[in-house]
């Protein structure tokens, strides 16, 4: 190996490990391939090669060959072409209609600064919301933490059609948040960032080892906290036994903040600012917008007020290939928020004194800030007033004639890049009722 194990990255390490065992071939014939965290270590620490929270982080060998892996033991993984993974559904309601929540008076919380998924949890309780939302009294924390799993069996469904038994034998789990009320058991996963989709594990594990302790009811929450937005979905398993049974109770979203915005508000955000740039790809250093999810970006300006990052730590907390980081980075750089500068022999990514300054206000100044800074820009000008003559958001095509017209970027980045805008204009507009 021309590499040290350390220096080598989770794809280079798995390519190698598919390089030098039967992976594939005993997937292709019995469905799974069990692998030992010692022989995944001969390459790379396994704690680095065998948690993805979301399916953008996996490594991309793993991807081409349709596998995904589970923990069987402490010390074992599976590998097969298994579906693990739920699609987290997209913010659609808009925010106005939002439930309002109001925090009591604690001075160890601050509820416009809520950093870690730790202190998102005691909002969510303290707050209420967890019970508003479950429709429950009293709901308590009474466990978390890393626990052993027991032993259970059950199905995954793969992508070739044919369900995989899988047995499990005391491997481990972690639990954000564990609570009991009078009526059920709550067991929590929460998040602070946002990402497309979840590990489903991070419910199904915890549920299994819990079902053979309780008698009450479980009942499973999934918790996203950014953007000063709480986005709570109940999921439920319709047979204990099978992984793939996944479904979505409910969902609802909570703001400790004043959440309404209107389309005269936007209106007025637009008649008040002024065109400062018209995004010439010859006369700017800065590339056109390539990242289609303005709440990754700023899902990713919370963290980076927290502490600036490299690219590559920015990969690992967004579940990012590396490329994608230079994409969000990018659209950070387009808005004003996001520098890079040296340090320690490395480039860094922090926040420009706007971008610090766009964090600190409130839900509703902090989005109408955001659709200034687009507005400035002249395609954005031009296709908000053309959504407003429209009373709908123009179609791709006519983004990507828009983007010609000022010529933005290559005409073979047109089409790709015409998603970015329409991603953001969609944003934007989702503010209102719109």
């Amino acid at each position: 190996m021309s590499q040290t194990k350390d220096s080598l990255s989770a794809n280079q390490a798995w390519a190698a490990l598919l390089e030098k065992y039967p992976i594939r071939e005993e997937i292709g014939q019995k469905g799974y391939f069990r692998i030992k965290a010692s022989q995944i270590k001969e390459f790379r620490e396994p704690r680095l090669m065998a948690k993805w929270d979301s399916s953008d982080a996996l490594p991309e060998v793993l991807q081409k060959n349709r596998i995904n892996l589970l923990p069987d033991s402490r010390s074992s993984y599976v590998l097969g072409n298994f579906l693990l993974y739920q699609p987290i559904p997209e913010l659609e309601e808009p925010v106005t209609r939002m439930s309002r929540i109001r925090l009591p008076e604690f001075e160890t919380i601050d509820a416009e600064n809520i950093g870690s998924e730790a202190n998102a949890i005691h909002v969510l309780v303290l707050s209420g919301i967890l019970d508003e939302f479950l429709g429950t009294r009293g709901s308590a924390a009474t466990f978390n933490g890393r626990m052993g799993t027991g032993e259970f069996d059950f199905r995954v469904d793969t992508c070739s059609g044919a369900p995989q038994w899988i047995h499990v034998r005391h491997a481990q789990c972690e639990i954000d948040g564990g609570f009991e009320n009078e009526d059920c058991v709550v067991i929590l996963e929460a998040k602070n960032v946002v990402h497309g989709d979840f590990h489903i594990r991070q419910l199904y594990y915890p549920y299994r080892l819990w079902s053979t302790r309780v008698k009450k009811p479980i009942r499973l929450v999934f918790c996203v906290y950014s953007n000063q937005i709480y986005r709570l979905f109940e999921y439920r398993f319709r047979t204990l036994e099978d992984y793939s049974s996944i479904e979505l109770v409910r969902s609802r979203n909570y703001s400790l903040q004043d959440t309404r915005i209107t389309l005269e508000d936007l209106r007025q955000v637009r008649a008040a600012t002024p065109v400062v740039t018209d995004d010439n790809a010859q006369s700017t250093r800065i590339p056109f917008l390539q990242a289609n999810s303005m709440a990754r970006i700023i899902s990713l300006l919370e963290h980076l007020f927290e502490t600036p990052m490299t690219k590559q730590q920015i990969a690992a907390l967004m579940d990012f290939e590396p490329r994608q980081s230079d994409y969000y980075f990018n659209a950070g750089r387009y808005l004003g928020l996001f520098e890079s500068r040296r340090e320690d022999g490395q480039s860094v990514v922090s926040l420009t004194r706007l971008g610090s300054r766009v964090f600190r206000l409130n839900y509703r100044q902090r989005q109408l800030k955001l659709v200034e800074l687009m507005l400035g820009h002249r395609i954005f000008a031009d296709l908000f007033d053309r959504a407003l003559s429209l009373g709908s958001l123009p179609d791709r095509g006519e983004i990507g004639a828009k983007m010609r017209e000022y010529q933005v970027c290559g005409e073979n980045l047109v089409d790709r890049r015409a998603s970015s805008v329409y991603g953001w204009l969609r944003w934007m507009f989702q503010l209102t009722k719109l």
